[in-house]
């Protein structure tokens, strides 16, 4: 797994760091010399803690035991032995071999936890949004407040392309992402966007509030985390109806 090798590789710079700290310097003063000075030493430990910190705040770990984590640190500081004989794991509070079914376990309980508050949260901000902007809804739950119908060229179709500039932001009002003049087939986008594209013409202007099932789901992408309420503000430029090339209609 990928997180786990990342703790191991943070892990291992900032007890090499530890454990070199505690180590004599041996050689003559000119050996000597060639090391890393203090002030290089104290910054690479310093960088290593930040980089450890960022795997930690970064992978959905939440509020962390620090003193535990401090234990953990020293007691591999100073285990004894070779780590592949069996007895070097009895010098452990628990059996670090265990170590990848732990954090998983609990990663995947941490993931629940965020999908089920964010699937409550966003189902109270849709029904707040929609009766204070005086909004409609489709029956697949997607919110949503249309400032410009635009023309009677629509899209149709799931293969319908279309030209938009948007800006997404999420429930909180952060904006996540925006874009200008990008062009895409309904068909290769978010659920919510294939659907609510077709509520306006060419020209116009739309407000989309998405649940989390019309959007990225349980599996968002980790900036935006399990089962997000999204809000697009959309501006539809251009509808290219889809064509068929000439084998498609034989």
């Amino acid at each position: 797994m990928k997180l786990i090798k990342m703790i191991a590789i943070a892990s291992a710079a900032v007890l090499m760091v530890a454990c070199n700290s505690n180590t004599k310097v041996e050689g003559s003063k000119a050996i000597r010399n060639l090391l890393p000075s203090k002030g290089e030493v104290d910054s690479t430990s310093y960088l290593l803690g930040v980089n450890f910190g960022m795997v930690i705040s970064q992978n959905g770990f939440g509020q962390l035991n620090m003193d535990q984590l401090r234990k953990g640190m020293n007691d591999a500081i100073n285990a004894k032995g070779n780590v592949q004989d069996s007895a070097f794991t009895k010098q452990f509070k628990i059996d670090p071999t265990t170590m990848n079914a732990v954090i998983n376990s609990f990663l995947q309980k941490r993931t629940a936890y965020e999908g089920a508050l964010n699937k409550e949260k966003g189902d109270a901000y849709r029904k707040d949004w929609m009766v204070k902007n005086s909004a409609d809804s489709t029956a697949t739950g997607i919110v949503y407040l249309i400032q410009d119908s635009g023309s009677a060229v629509r899209a149709t179709s799931d293969r319908d392309t279309v030209k938009v500039n948007y800006v997404g932001h999420r429930i909180d009002g952060t904006e996540f992402e925006h874009n200008e003049g990008i062009s895409f087939p309904l068909n290769r986008v978010i659920p919510g966007w294939t659907e609510g594209l077709k509520l306006i013409g060419e020209g116009g202007k739309i407000t989309l509030v998405l649940p989390a099932e019309m959007a990225y789901g349980e599996r968002g992408p980790q900036a935006l985390g399990p089962n997000a309420t999204l809000i697009f503000d959309v501006d539809l430029l251009e509808v290219h109806p889809f064509v068929a090339k000439p084998e498609e209609t034989k």
